[in-house]
């Protein structure tokens, strides 16, 4: 069995709700605008889109965080919105509004045109990125590769922008919703099959970001988040390289649903800052591992604040296995890096 003190194992460990000598932190969005190197070689790089399809610089930010902090675990850098870009919607980025699709989706014969992308040929960026982070890596901490919720996928495509309310897709789902699911089983196997190819390449866990399904009502939320979700941790555990990979699902705002994301088959479910540790670990059980869930804001304020705000999340949560720290959402770009450091050094404190 892997040493309880090794650092290189923390993170995984918790994850199969084993002892650790420390809880494993890590931060999502860790490597982004709030760190000075990121920012350096995002102006480098030319554009965010030639930051994400450039495998060497997208190793250079995966690394920054994990170099600079002593978190337990890297996160390649990426967009959840690259499968969808592969399908041929043709993703871009307007500065200060964010992701745009120049082809949404829109129709039923829309989604007819789709078709799964193979990850090693569209999307070889992205695993030869996880294949070279892991070598730059060299052991220190595990490597986390991710994709978008189909539901959250489909917001995107069929919005084909960011949107408060999401009420086009959502009078989609209500109006077509035979054609919704044909959109869904699409996304959901192409997730499958782009996670599954980054385990092969060498992540050594999986994730899933379901931004948006916590806006839906909890009978939507079954039908067109949940469904899929769980037809993805299917098709990973039938997966050779998959299968042993422990797969964290987040769906932001959907604490109502707790237990019906506990019971997909997953290892670890992210939780945000709206429901304590200490709810979400009696609700779930012994079923999964959880991961959460300070409030991103916590990291504007004082030293002193971070370090009360980090001793109440660890003490709502107990004195169990299974937790990994983590933001309730993404760092947000105006955070001071030392408090970063604050954060982390005062999570593996005793």
């Amino acid at each position: 069995m892997a040493d309880v003190s090794d650092r290189s194992n923390r993170f995984l460990r918790a994850l199969a709700r084993q002892p650790v000598d420390a809880t494993p932190v890590w931060i999502m969005r860790q490597a982004g605008r709030y760190l000075p190197e990121y920012r350096a070689t995002r102006e480098r790089a030319g554009s965010f889109l030639a930051l994400a399809q450039t495998p060497e610089l997208a190793c250079e930010v995966t690394l920054q965080p994990v170099e600079r902090f002593e978190l337990d675990a890297a996160i390649l850098f990426s967009d959840i919105l690259t499968v969808p870009d592969a399908m041929g919607l043709g993703l871009h980025f307007v500065e200060g509004e964010g992701p745009k699709f120049q082809h949404p989706v829109r129709s039923a014969a829309d989604i007819v045109r789709l078709g799964v992308p193979d990850p090693e040929a569209s999307l070889r960026y992205v695993m030869d990125a996880v294949r070279l982070c892991r070598r730059e890596l060299r052991g220190r901490v595990p490597l986390i590769g991710f994709g978008g919720s189909p539901w959250t996928l489909a917001c995107y495509m069929i919005e084909g922008e960011g949107s408060h309310d999401f009420a086009r897709v959502k009078a989609f789902a209500l109006n077509e919703p035979d054609a919704m699911h044909k959109l869904l089983d699409i996304n959901a196997h192409a997730v499958a099959a782009y996670l599954a190819a980054q385990a092969a390449a060498g992540a050594q866990a999986l994730m899933v970001f379901d931004s948006w399904g916590g806006m839906l009502a909890p009978a939507m939320f079954e039908e067109f988040s949940a469904r899929y979700l769980t037809r993805i941790a299917t098709l990973l555990r039938n997966d050779t390289h998959a299968r042993d990979v422990p797969l964290i699902l987040f769906s932001k705002g959907a604490n109502a649903n707790l237990e019906v994301l506990a019971d997909s088959g997953c290892a670890a479910l992210g939780v945000d800052w709206t429901i304590t540790l200490d709810a979400a670990r009696r609700r779930v059980g012994e079923r999964v591992a959880l991961q959460g869930n300070l409030d991103p804001a916590t990291l504007l304020a004082s030293p002193e604040v971070i370090r009360r705000e980090v001793r109440r999340v660890k003490r709502d949560f107990g004195p169990h296995s299974g937790h990994v720290f983590n933001l309730g959402h993404g760092i947000t770009p105006d955070v001071d890096p030392e408090h970063v450091a604050v954060l982390v050094d005062t999570v593996h404190a005793a």
